[in-house]
């Protein structure tokens, strides 16, 4: 169990094809704000049905894609 396991649990209920969430509704969910390691736990979030698309820094969003198989 990562200490990301509570977003990835969020997203898995959102139950949506695609969906954006902010840096600060991730830091809600979360309770503490992503740093660059979440580059390295992401890969965890396809064990959940999803995967991580666009990072965009300058809008401070992340794109969520839920894998279809």
């Amino acid at each position: 169990m990562s200490k990301y396991n509570p977003l990835w649990i969020f997203i898995k209920q959102q139950n949506k094809d695609n969906f954006k969430m902010t840096f600060d509704e991730i830091k809600e969910v979360l309770g503490f704000p992503i740093d660059h390691s979440f580059l390295n736990y992401k890969k965890e979030l396809s064990e959940f049905g999803y995967q991580t698309g666009k990072i965009s820094l300058k809008e401070q969003t992340i794109i969520f894609k839920k894998i279809t198989s």
